[in-house]
């Protein structure tokens, strides 16, 4: 271990276990030794490019700077270099220098620039410059909607809210959609034009029931006759920090995590308030397994913010995925006293409570969800999914029953809910031809899934038409090579079919496949080891069970 120390503290180690940080999505660790690497090779642009990203991805904006503008200085070309260089004008509030770049060599992208020119003419004072920016950026192909959200923007940070509502309103309010903000943000101009009611009418069309707390808020207030203040953006500022938040939201499953993230880190830098980018940064930190800087993102959302239940549930997420489950029920616990209203959270309690095989408090949780859940909500199947599987891994078995049937009765191809009841039927030996045509519906709506295949497979040998089962089993096997599961079964159905020998191979794979520590697993190593022993013929005549036969075999 001394030994590697060493090697990291040397400039080619650094180097190689920046890279190794940056292959894990390690930022700081990356930042760290890419800095150390740099502090021995000044002058290497791929080092110095490497610590501006890092610490781009860290939001450390100022950290980044000095090596962006010795980066620039070099006349070297760096979309990230250009982007903290053009971050700290912005921070300066020093738009003149900004419109002085050239885009050609100084400039972070066609799209980004032009915003970002708009914005600054904005900042200036230059109102028409500004206006006529935006739609400079609107003529070009495939850039209208940005460009005319921004400049409603625009118009509303200075007033004109006549003319930002004129802006929403044409094209059949496709402006509205673009995003949350984006129906947020016309809400606001029309209360400010005193047409609440409007508001109202726009929020139930984009939302209908899928409101939260931070609309419920909203909501209410318009509802109590409120004039709400634009609070979207406030400033030019504001506006182009605004801008990064939109590129990098546009960007979020469209590119790769770490480069959307840099723009939503830039948006929070030059607008620390700005809660959206603190839960969008926190998310994609998530997503690139940094559960531990997700955590203190979500934890920085204020307690009172109306969007403080959702930064809860992604703290509680990250939580859970840190192998920290009592922390992670303890937040949602607090969160269920705090939101007593919200089936998310209830629903979300609940499915942490199963993962944790805590069934009685999950149904419990359950219970409660789905006593606030709106009987139109598209997500009322998965809780009454969920309860179910609770329900019947307490062996309560007719509640499990009525909640599977129930979720299939609001989506009936859902294959999920097909698959686990209609593998419990096979299992409880009842229903078997309905349990058959259920699995068949569920494979043909996931022919890649392991565990439905092998459902299918098994229904088969449950009926007694082993050959048939065979080839399904085996594709369930290939698609989950190391389930102990899905290799028991196809042990099973190898010994029906007399392929004693292939039979036992199968077994010993799926022995060697269970974790000791699996102690709820439904492959049971006893019982498996016996079937090697012994065989299938024998433990089922042990267990007093009906010998194998095969269907219409007379």
């Amino acid at each position: 271990m001394a030994s590697q120390g060493l090697l990291a503290d040397s400039g080619a180690g650094a180097y190689l276990a920046g890279r190794q940080a940056v292959y894990e999505k390690d930022f700081e660790v990356a930042a760290r030794y890419y800095s150390r690497a740099l502090s021995e090779d000044v002058q290497n642009p791929a080092l110095m490019e490497r610590v501006v990203q890092s610490k781009l991805a860290l939001g450390d904006v100022d950290g980044a700077l000095p090596v962006a503008q010795q980066i620039e200085e070099a006349g070297l070309r760096s979309q990230s270099a250009h982007m903290a260089a053009v971050a700290g004008l912005i921070a300066d509030e020093d738009y003149e220098t900004l419109l002085e770049r050239e885009p050609e060599k100084l400039g972070v992208g066609p799209l980004i620039d032009g915003l970002l020119a708009g914005w600054a003419h904005l900042g200036t004072g230059a109102a028409a410059k500004a206006l006529a920016q935006f739609d400079k950026v609107a003529a070009q192909d495939g850039l209208q909607g940005f460009a005319l959200y921004h400049k409603a923007l625009a118009l509303a940070s200075v007033g004109d809210f006549e003319g930002a509502e004129a802006l929403f309103a044409d094209h059949d309010g496709q402006l509205t959609t673009i995003s949350r903000r984006a129906a947020i943000a016309r809400a606001e101009i029309l209360s400010q034009l005193d047409r609440n009611s409007d508001a109202l009418a726009m929020l139930a069309d984009v939302f209908g029931a899928r409101t939260d707390p931070g609309l419920d808020h909203l909501i209410e207030q318009l509802e109590a006759g409120e004039r709400l203040p634009f609070s979207m953006v406030r400033n030019a500022k504001e506006g182009m920090a605004e801008v990064f938040f939109t590129i990098g939201a546009a960007l979020n499953g469209e590119a790769a995590d770490d480069y959307a993230l840099i723009y939503i880190r830039t948006a929070s830098y030059l607008r620390p308030g700005h809660i959206d980018a603190l839960l969008l940064s926190a998310d994609l930190l998530e997503d690139l397994g940094q559960l531990d800087l997700a955590v203190e993102l979500y934890k920085k959302v204020p307690s009172d913010s109306p969007d403080h239940h959702a930064a809860e549930l992604g703290r509680a997420e990250a939580l859970r995925r840190s192998a920290k489950p009592d922390a992670a029920i303890e937040v949602l616990e607090q969160l269920s006293v705090d939101y007593p209203d919200q089936p998310m959270v209830f629903s979300s309690l609940g499915d942490l409570l199963r993962q944790e095989e805590k069934y009685e408090a999950a149904v419990a949780a359950y219970d409660r969800s789905l006593d606030l859940t709106e009987a139109d909500d598209p997500g009322l199947w998965f809780v009454l999914y969920a309860r179910g599987i609770s329900h019947e891994r307490l062996d309560h078995w007719e509640e499990a029953e009525a909640d599977f049937r129930k979720a299939l009765d609001l989506n009936p191809d859902q294959p999920q809910v097909l698959n686990y009841l209609g593998y419990s039927l096979v299992e409880k030996q009842t229903k078997l031809d309905e349990a058959l045509d259920m699995i068949q519906r569920a494979v043909a709506g996931r022919p890649d899934s392991g565990y439905i295949v092998d459902s299918l497979g098994w229904v088969l040998f449950r009926l007694g038409r082993y050959d048939e089962a065979v080839g399904h089993m085996e594709t369930a096997v290939e698609l989950m090579p190391i389930d102990p599961v899905v290799n028991d079964h196809l042990g099973d159905v190898y010994w029906a079919v007399g392929r004693t020998r292939e039979a036992e191979f199968q077994w010993k794979r799926a022995l060697s496949f269970i974790d000791p520590a699996d102690t709820d697993g439904e492959a049971d190593p006893e019982r498996i080891r016996r079937k090697i022993e012994v065989g299938l013929d024998a433990v089922l005549s042990e267990e007093g069970a009906k010998p194998l036969q095969v269907a219409n075999d007379g």
